[in-house]
Parts: C-alpha cells; structure tokens; sequence
C-alpha cells in the first residue's frame, strides 16, 4: 500500500488573507495542524448564517482523544519517514475578507489539487509569504499568477496588511496553549505580524 505522497489541510479563510495553494514542510504542517484554522460556514454548521474563522487543534479537536501535540508530533514524523509532501489549500476569500472579496471557484481549487497530483508543482519555485511563512508557489498551473499572491487580489494593499497582521495575532492567541510544548522549528513556523 505505501505512504501516501501528498497530505491536504483544507482551510476556509474568512479574512481573505491566504493563498489559495502552500506547501508545508514538516514542521510548518505540525504547526498548522495544531493551528486548525479554518471557518465555520453555512450549510456545514447549524446555526451558522455568517461565516466565523475558528481555530480547532488538529482541524478537528472535540474528536481526539489525546493531547493535540501527540498528534501534530505523530504527522511531522509519519511525513519525514513517507516523504509526503503536506499543502495548504485555501478555500476561503480572496481579495478582501468576507463580504468584500470573492469566494475561492472550485474550479481554481480542481486545478490547485491538479497541479500537486499531476507533479507540476514539483517543477515550480517556493517563496515564503511574508507574513504566514508558508511556501508559495511562483506559478500553478491553471491558477493566474495573479492569485497566487493574496496581497495582489486586494484593491488596498496596505488593507491587506493590516489584516494579514491582525490574522497572525490570532495565530498567536491560539497556539498559546502548545507554548513550549512544541520543537523549536514547529514554534518558528508561526506567522509573524
């Protein structure tokens, strides 16, 4: 059966700060994985009329029996010894946040998870985002290039700033709790406002 060659992390990004695409390295995936940054949206959560951004360790915490960093420990290992490649997908905005910017197509999405499966990122350049430290991709096929950029989908970039800034303060409330708790390289993954 094997190790699987790619791992996704789906995340709903209301504030319209994130690419579409990232890759993680071992140590960025143990963190956003104890992150869990996503969003409750309509249609997936009762009562939900207005999408809220949530952390939830592990994209799914009310569902692990142990301690969160037992699992985010467990992945970075399983990673590193199957040579699996870990992407963040953003299915959230991009342009603004909720409200202002526009919803991620699927069909941008089928062409980003297209792109990881069919190797054609593996043929790209990475450049860390200056704020989130992910790695984006220079191109993706079928994604403007545009796009792959969060900050250039924004009318006002000195906005997406100052939210990208305000969103990385939020990352750091929520991994609060894993202070100390985690290896040095997974606490240097964190954003920075």
């Amino acid at each position: 059966m094997g190790e699987p060659r790619n791992i996704f992390f789906l995340t709903c990004d209301t504030f319209g700060v994130l690419p579409p695409i990232a890759w993680l390295t071992p140590a960025m995936a143990s963190y956003h994985f104890l992150a869990g940054f996503t969003a409750k949206v309509a249609g997936t959560e009762a009562g939900v009329v207005t999408p809220a951004p949530t952390f939830s360790p592990c994209f799914g915490a009310p569902f692990m029996p142990l301690e969160p960093v037992v699992y985010a420990r467990l992945l970075e290992e399983w990673l590193v010894r199957g040579q699996t490649q870990c992407w963040l997908v953003n299915t959230g905005w991009s342009g603004g946040p909720y409200g202002v910017g526009k919803r991620m197509r699927i069909s941008l999405m089928r062409d980003v998870l297209t792109a990881v499966l069919d190797g054609s990122l593996d043929k790209v350049e990475f450049t860390p985002h200056p704020v989130f430290r992910v790695l984006v991709p220079t191109t993706c096929k079928g994604v403007p290039e545009r796009l792959l950029d969060p900050r250039a989908t924004w009318k006002d970039p000195g906005e997406y700033d100052a939210r990208a800034a305000e969103v990385a303060q939020h990352f750091a409330a929520a991994f609060a709790r894993f202070a100390g708790r985690v290896p040095a390289d997974v606490a240097a993954a964190a954003p920075v406002a």
